[in-house]
C-alpha cells in the first residue's frame, strides 16, 4: 500500500444516502478508507443493504469494516423486517446469559447476512448515575457485575458469529450528567472508584477476548485533567494498553460530536487521538471534515509528528481484526439474507425477551 492508502485504513467514515454517490466513490478511490459506518439514513431494506455493502466492498482496496450501532432499543439503525431487540437494560432484566447470547447471535447473523461485519456494541457502561442523559437503558444494569455478565455474553454472541464486537464507551460513560454529542462531560470520581465500578466491565471483556473498544469523549479528572479520553495518552496508552493489557482495535467515538468539535478542530482531534493510541478514527457525516482529517494525519506522518512505527502498529491491529472476521471475504447474497433476516428462530428469541419483560412488569404492578 502507498502511504495515502495506509492512512485511509485508519479511518471509518459515514456518508449520506442509500447508494454510492459519485462524490463518495471519489473519496473511496482517492483515500481508500478502511471502514464505513451505517446509520438509518443509509438503510432502506434488506435487499438494498446487500446491494450497498457489496458495492462498497467491490470498490475497496482492502475488505472494509462495515459497522453499525445496533444495540437494540433506541439505538437501532436497521429498517423494518429485521429482528430488533429491546435495549440492553431489558436484556439484563431477563437474568440469563443464555438469552443475552442468543439475542446477540441473532443480531449478528442478520448483520452478516446483509454484509455488515462490525457492531458498535455491547455498551459496557455502568448505569451508575440516574441523572445520566445518554446511557440509561442502553446499559445492562446499574452494577458492574450485571454489566460484566451480560456484556460478555453479548460480546460472545456477536464474535462467535463473525461480527466484530466494539465495547463502549471506554473508560465509562455511565457516571456523567451531560451528553457528549452536545457538550464535554466531566467525571470527578476518584481513581479507586473508577477501577471498582466503571473499569470493571471493560477489564472483564478484555480478559475474555474483546476484539475492539470505542473511546469516550469524556474528561476524567483523576486520569487526565487536560484531555478527554479520546485524546488522552494517559488513558488510551498508559491505562488501556499498558495497565489493562488491551492489544485489540481501538476506535474513537465520532470526532464530529460537540464534546470534541467545540474544543478542537477535526484535524487536530484526529492527529491527537491517533497519537494518544486510537487505531481507527471515526467521522460519521461531513465529507469535508473527513477529508481534512485524513489529510491532517497524512501530513503528520510525513513531517514526523506521527512515527512510521506508530502507524504500522495500528495497521497490524486493523489487519489482524480483518483477518479474523472478514477474510476470506465473500459478498452478501440476497437469497441467503432472505432466509436469515427476521426468521422465525430469531423472532422466537425476541419473543422470549419480550415475555420476560412482560412478566417482570406484571410483578411490579
Amino acid at each position: 500500500m502507498t502511504l495515502k492508502e495506509k492512512v485511509g485504513q485508519l479511518f471509518m467514515l459515514g456518508f449520506m444516502g442509500t447508494s454510492l454517490s459519485k462524490d463518495w466513490a471519489r473519496v473511496m478511490a482517492e483515500y481508500h478508507p478502511g471502514g464505513v459506518i451505517f446509520f438509518s439514513r443509509n438503510l432502506e431494506s434488506r435487499d438494498q443493504i446487500v446491494h450497498l455493502t457489496n458495492e462498497l466492498q467491490k470498490r475497496a482496496t482492502e475488505p472494509l469494516l462495515i459497522a453499525i450501532d445496533q444495540e437494540g432499543g433506541r439505538v437501532s439503525r436497521l429498517p423494518k423486517g429485521f429482528t430488533i431487540f429491546p435495549p440492553a437494560e431489558t436484556v439484563g432484566h431477563c437474568h440469563s446469559t443464555d438469552t443475552a447470547y442468543a439475542a446477540a447471535s441473532a443480531t449478528a447473523r442478520e448483520l452478516r447476512a446483509v454484509g455488515i461485519n462490525m457492531n458498535m456494541a455491547p455498551v459496557l457502561d455502568v448505569n451508575s448515575n440516574p441523572q445520566n442523559p445518554i446511557i440509561g437503558d442502553r446499559a445492562f444494569g446499574a452494577t458492574p457485575a450485571e454489566v460484566c455478565e451480560y456484556g460478555l455474553a453479548t460480546m460472545a454472541g456477536l464474535q462467535d458469529n463473525r461480527v466484530v464486537a466494539c465495547g463502549k464507551h471506554f473508560p465509562g460513560h455511565g457516571d456523567t450528567t451531560k451528553d457528549s454529542h452536545k457538550e464535554l462531560p466531566v467525571v470527578t470520581a476518584s481513581l479507586d472508584r473508577l477501577r471498582d465500578v466503571e473499569l470493571r466491565p471493560f477489564r472483564h471483556a478484555i480478559e475474555n477476548g474483546l476484539a475492539s473498544l470505542m473511546t469516550a469523549h469524556v474528561l476524567y479528572q483523576s486520569l487526565d485533567a487536560e484531555y478527554p479520553a479520546t485524546l488522552s495518552t494517559l488513558i488510551l496508552r498508559s491505562l488501556l494498553r499498558e495497565d489493562l493489557d488491551f492489544d485489540g482495535l481501538l476506535v474513537t467515538d465520532d470526532l464530529e460530536m460537540h464534546a470534541i468539535l467545540d474544543h478542537y478542530g477535526v484535524e487536530e482531534a484526529a492527529v491527537r487521538a491517533f497519537i494518544a493510541g486510537a487505531d481507527i478514527l471515526l467521522i460519521c457525516k461531513d465529507q469535508e471534515r473527513e477529508i481534512l482529517a485524513m489529510e491532517a494525519v497524512l501530513a503528520a506522518i510525513k513531517d514526523g509528528t506521527i512515527s512510521e512505527a506508530r502507524l504500522e502498529a495500528s495497521l497490524r491491529r486493523i489487519a489482524r481484526v480483518k483477518q479474523r472476521f472478514i477474510h476470506p471475504y465473500e459478498p452478501a447474497r440476497i437469497s441467503e439474507a432472505k432466509t436469515i433476516v427476521g426468521c422465525q428462530a430469531h423472532r422466537a428469541v425476541l419473543d422470549s425477551v419480550l415475555d420476560s419483560r412482560a412478566k417482570r412488569a406484571s410483578l411490579q404492578v
